[in-house]
C-alpha cells in the first residue's frame, strides 16, 4: 500500500509553510494573498507528488464526512440490491458515499448499525426499517437528524418517506389473477405488522371479497425467520389436502416468498400456469429460467432511490427536517 502524500510532504519540497499549501490546495491562495507563481509551484508539485486529498478529514472540519448511511433489510434480495446500486450511483453524484449496511429483519441489528453509522458521523440516513425499530428511529427524529424512511415507515412517525401505493399494486395484482378465470386466489404474505405488507393483504382482501372470492383459508402468513418450512407447510395444506380443494391462483407478496414457493411447487410436480396461474410483488431473475414466465409486480426501483437521495440532501443541505411523504405507483409486468 502506497503511503499517502500529506501536505506536510509538499511543503517541505516546496520549502514554504503547511498553511500556505494548505490554502492553495484549498482554492483559496487569492484569500491567502499567495502570489501566482507559488500557486503554481505547489500545484505542480502536488501533481507530480500524486496527492490525493483527505475528503473525509476535511469534511469533519467543515462539520461534514459526505457520507450517507443505507439500511436496508437484505441484501440478498434482488429488490434491495437494486434500491443499493441506485442510491450509491446517484449519491455520487453529488460527491457523496454511501456505506450499505443490513439488518437482516432484526431490530437488534438496526440499533447497533445505528450507533455504528452515527459514529461514522454520517451526515444522513436512509432507512428500510425494521418491524419493531420504530423506538430508534423515534429518537433520531427527536434529535432532527437528517433520515428518510425508503419501501416501509412508521404512521405514527413524522418522517420523512418514500414509498408506493402498496393496496393498489395489490389490487392490481389480484385483479389479473381474477381477469385470468381465477376463482381460489391464495395469499402468501409476510407476518410483518408494517403498512407495506398490511397494505398488500388489505388489497388482496378487498379485491377477492369484491369478486365473491374471499376464503380466509387462502391466506397464508409467513414467517421470515422460517421461511422455507412455512411455504412447505403452506403448499402441503393446499395442494395435498384430502379435500382436494387446491388454488388456480397465488399471489406473492414478495419475491423472497415467490423464489422459495416456486421452487418447492416443482419439487413437488406443481406446475405453474397449467395447475396454478401466479403472481408476485417485485422480479427475479430466477423467473426467467422457469418454463413458464411469472407476472410481476415492478417497483419503480430507480426512481425510489433517486427521490430517497434528493429528500436526504435537502434536509442535510437545509439542516431542518420537513417531513415529506412520497407515494409512487408501481404497474404490472406484462409478461406470460
Amino acid at each position: 500500500m502506497k503511503k499517502r502524500i500529506s501536505i506536510k510532504t509538499i511543503a517541505q519540497e516546496v520549502g514554504i509553510s503547511n498553511a500556505t499549501v494548505s490554502l492553495v490546495l484549498n482554492d483559496k491562495d487569492k484569500e491567502g494573498r499567495v502570489s501566482r507563481e507559488m500557486a503554481e509551484k505547489i500545484r505542480k508539485v502536488a501533481k507530480d507528488l500524486n496527492y490525493e486529498p483527505n475528503h473525509l478529514a476535511r469534511g469533519l472540519r467543515m462539520g461534514k464526512s459526505q457520507t450517507i448511511g443505507l439500511i436496508v433489510a437484505d441484501i440478498s434480495n434482488p429488490f434491495f440490491a437494486n434500491l443499493a446500486f441506485h442510491i450509491q450511483e446517484y449519491a455520487e453524484k453529488f460527491g457523496y458515499s454511501v456505506i450499505i449496511t443490513n439488518t437482516n429483519e432484526s431490530d437488534a441489528k438496526l440499533v447497533k448499525i445505528l450507533d455504528v453509522l452515527i459514529g461514522h458521523q454520517v451526515d444522513g440516513l436512509i432507512i428500510v426499517p425494521t418491524e419493531h425499530g420504530k423506538p430508534a428511529i423515534e429518537e433520531l427524529v427527536k434529535k432532527d437528524f437528517p433520515l428518510v424512511l425508503l419501501d416501509r415507515w412508521y404512521p405514527e412517525l413524522q418522517t420523512c418517506y418514500v414509498v408506493i401505493d402498496n393496496y393498489q399494486a395489490s389490487k392490481t395484482a389480484v385483479q389479473h389473477l381474477i381477469n385470468k378465470k381465477c376463482k381460489r386466489i391464495a395469499l402468501f404474505g409476510y407476518t410483518i405488522d408494517l403498512p407495506h405488507m398490511q397494505e398488500r393483504k388489505r388489497g388482496y382482501v378487498d379485491t377477492v371479497k369484491k369478486a365473491g372470492l374471499f376464503d380466509e383459508n387462502l391466506i397464508k402468513d409467513i414467517n421470515y425467520i422460517s421461511i422455507d418450512a412455512d411455504i412447505k407447510t403452506a403448499l402441503d395444506d393446499l395442494f395435498f389436502n384430502e379435500k382436494n380443494e387446491k388454488p388456480d391462483g397465488i399471489f406473492f407478496a414478495t419475491n423472497s416468498i415467490a423464489l422459495h414457493g416456486l421452487r418447492y411447487m416443482f419439487e413437488r410436480g406443481v406446475k405453474v400456469s397449467k395447475d396454478v396461474k401466479a403472481i408476485c410483488f417485485d422480479k427475479s431473475d430466477a423467473f426467467d429460467l422457469m418454463e413458464s414466465p411469472v407476472p410481476c409486480v415492478l417497483q419503480p426501483i430507480p426512481e425510489m432511490g433517486k427521490l430517497a437521495v434528493d429528500v436526504l440532501i435537502n434536509q442535510i443541505v437545509k439542516g431542518t427536517v420537513i417531513p415529506s411523504k412520497v407515494e409512487l405507483f408501481a404497474k404490472l409486468s406484462t409478461e406470460e
